[in-house]
């Protein structure tokens, strides 16, 4: 199920960090800090990459899947 701003605002840090995926690779990394990263998973050589895409909420949802989107049609498949 894709995220929302709602559950974005209202996830909690925990003592391990905590991801929240969003779809097609994209996910938000709640570090036990309190910093949330969004990141971008793919597959290149045969190998798993990450993409940082920035921090939230500098970087909105709905910015983190256009940046996640700009990144795929990048990505060789």
């Amino acid at each position: 199920m894709p995220l929302t701003d709602t559950a974005i605002k209202s996830a909690k840090p925990t003592e391990k960090p905590v991801k929240m995926t969003d779809g097609d690779g994209l996910y938000l990394l709640i570090n036990p800090n309190g910093g949330k990263w969004w990141r971008f998973d793919y597959r290149f050589d045969s190998k798993r990459k990450t993409l940082s895409m920035g921090v939230y909420p500098e970087v909105s949802l709905r910015d983190a899947r256009d940046r996640r989107d700009a990144a795929r049609m990048s990505v060789p498949v």
